[in-house]
């Protein structure tokens, strides 16, 4: 899963985070892993087919454009079992829990097929939102496509993504509406376990309003962390 489709807010609330505090120490925490490759994942903006492994659990800081959504997150991403997974976003403002969740159907690379849910909010009152997502993966190309209903209406979702190496990915994604965005960026993996995320939106609308978007990941393996102890290759 990795990143999700944000809800859209309004303006700010409550009392701003010490943002600089928790990046240096997500940046302390990350020095001390060790220094070798690892596998790429997620792309801006949408859910992504792939499954976080079994045991493994993701923590992530998220800052991004009010505009896009909630500007300042925390998001934790477990892997249950080989076919199912949960995330929960944490927002600061306004006050905010997020709940989603992944269920693979087609799991073995090249061919992946997901179903879940996202965005369920019932802090905002906001209704679990549905989407099913097929992936293409090889050793250097991702490619994605798939379908939200959110609210009333749905979404088309399509993205790409280029893995140079098991460090560098660059990424490009599309979702349908007026109200969406395109996106580009690319991923980072600075350590096995820490990587980050920065993008750019492009808003689909007629002004094509531009928002910044930056991401950094820190992986924990709660399970079957012996069996990992090399970086995995990108299939």
């Amino acid at each position: 899963m990795a990143k999700a489709l944000q809800i859209q807010t309004g303006d700010s609330r409550g009392e701003p985070i010490n943002l600089a505090a928790i990046i240096v120490i997500m940046i302390a925490v990350s020095a001390g892993a060790p220094s070798s490759l690892a596998t790429t994942k997620g792309l801006s903006q949408i859910v992504t087919p792939e499954l976080q492994p079994e045991g493994n659990l993701s923590l992530s800081l998220q800052i991004q454009d009010k505009r896009i959504a909630n500007p300042y997150e925390l998001q934790a991403e477990l892997g249950l079992t080989k076919w199912a997974e949960v995330a929960v976003f944490r927002g600061f403002q306004p006050d905010d829990w997020i709940f989603a969740t992944e269920i693979g159907l087609l799991t073995k690379e090249p061919y992946l097929l997901s179903v879940g849910f996202l965005n369920w909010s019932p802090h905002l009152n906001v209704d679990p939102q549905p989407f099913i997502e097929a992936g293409y993966y090889t050793e250097h190309h991702k490619v994605i496509a798939g379908a939200l209903h959110a609210g009333y209406k749905n979404e088309a979702i399509l993205g790409y993504a280029y893995d140079f190496t098991q460090t560098w990915r660059v990424q490009v994604v599309w979702v349908s509406g007026s109200e969406n965005s395109s996106t580009i960026g690319f991923t980072c993996n600075i350590t096995r376990d820490f990587q980050f995320n920065p993008a750019l939106y492009v808003n689909n609308g007629p002004k094509h309003d531009l928002f910044g978007y930056i991401v950094f990941t820190y992986t924990f393996h709660l399970l079957g962390g012996k069996k990992e102890s090399r970086a995995p290759s990108t299939k």
